[in-house]
């Protein structure tokens, strides 16, 4: 029996993502939060069904962002290889990738296709550091995640409630 337990550790000796967010939730150089998806107040904007099928799978959001700064670039090149690390594990299925004048990020999710349980935004700006967000609900699916930008595009949502956070991945 002791061999056996000694095999599993071995085995999984790589950090999953949520020991990695819980790890760093107190670290100074990181932005920890923890959000419901009713912070978004989709209720009051016209959506389609599609679109409110997708809002109604999402449960919370977990945010954690690293902030550069002159003093933690090595920390910051550390942290962001452990981050990339966790994300090459097979079990995350790569949606897509992104490229826009903020920086480089993935987009990536676990679970079926058709019953998506989590949904892993890295995002990567050299100058401003960078953003880990997991959106966690229940049986969404890609086709959700597109329709889920379209929603928020088409609200208010502005980062309210989100508090420095919102500040660091709206700038």
């Amino acid at each position: 029996m002791a061999l056996g337990v000694l095999l599993l550790t071995a085995c999984s000796s790589q950090q999953s993502l949520q020991e990695y967010y819980v790890d760093n939730s107190e670290n100074p150089n990181f932005i920890s939060i923890d959000v419901p998806a009713s912070i978004l107040k989709m209720d009051v904007v016209d959506l389609t069904p599609v679109q409110k099928e997708a809002v109604e799978s999402l449960r919370k959001f977990n945010l954690l962002a690293f902030k550069k700064n002159s003093d933690n670039d090595a920390e910051y090149q550390l942290e962001k290889k452990k981050v990339k690390e966790i994300l090459k594990n097979d079990e995350f299925v790569e949606l897509m990738k992104i490229n826009s004048q903020y920086g480089k990020g993935v987009i990536k999710y676990l679970g079926d296709e058709d019953a998506i349980d989590e949904v892993i935004i890295f995002g990567d700006s050299k100058e401003k550091g960078f953003a880990l967000i997991r959106v966690l609900g229940k049986d969404m699916n890609p086709a959700h995640i597109v329709q889920l930008m379209q929603a928020i595009q088409k609200s208010d949502y502005r980062g309210e409630g989100l508090g420095e956070i919102g500040a660091f991945l709206k700038g």
